[in-house]
């Protein structure tokens, strides 16, 4: 689920337990209130959340709880809008942002028939190798003595469980292509539609982990 579809759900959540300040049908309608929203930040936020702590802790009458309760979610939407999720600060959306420009210059080769797919190949490449770049020196992560490259950023962050082996084994599939390309190893990236799925694994993998 990307950000703003929790968002999304989020709100709807919100629009539901207002209703049980109103609801006679139920003997505790602030208990089912509570529920909900514990259950959705326990899945959502994670059970050490604080989010989740203070609704667990959420007292007083129908009335008073659902105000709680809705105060904590819009907390929580707030906390989701601004990035503070995933602790992303301006600067790292920006470095996001240009590797996306990247990737769509990568689109645009690919759309026009009379440039090689090597070129979006190499760009693809190129662009997972910044993203991975900034996002370990942004977490502080030492390479030791490895030579800087997406094999050194991607170990580096498997090594600080920041992505799992099989994310690390689809990052050497990808700088794999790359090199093809860089090695003028044209049989190896002629395939339009194979560069068309790195374009896409690359996005998507880059998406995630952004937590779009």
């Amino acid at each position: 689920m990307t950000t703003s579809e929790l968002i999304k759900q989020a709100e709807a959540l919100r629009t539901r337990i207002k209703q049980y300040a109103r609801d006679d049908s139920e003997s505790e309608p602030e208990q089912a209130a509570k529920a909900q929203v514990c259950e959705f930040l326990r899945i959502y936020a994670g059970p050490k959340s604080k989010f989740l702590e203070r609704a667990e802790e959420a007292k007083g009458y129908t009335a008073y709880m659902v105000r709680t309760l809705d105060a904590i979610m819009s907390s929580f939407v707030e906390y989701l809008a601004n990035d503070l999720a995933t602790g992303m600060s301006p600067e790292r959306r920006a470095q996001i942002d240009v590797v996306s420009d990247f990737l769509g210059q990568a689109n645009t080769l690919l759309e026009d028939s009379s440039q090689h797919p090597a070129a979006a190949a190499m760009i693809i490449g190129a662009a997972l190798e910044e993203y991975l770049r900034n996002w370990v020196e942004n977490e502080n992560l030492p390479l030791g003595n490895a030579r800087p490259g997406i094999d050194a950023y991607a170990k580096a962050l498997r090594a600080s469980e920041l992505i799992s082996k099989q994310d690390v084994k689809d990052i050497t599939a990808w700088a794999g292509v790359r090199n093809h390309a860089a090695h003028g190893e044209w049989e190896e990236v002629s395939d339009r539609g194979r560069i068309r799925i790195l374009l896409e694994g690359v996005n998507l993998f880059m998406r995630q982990k952004a937590g779009e």
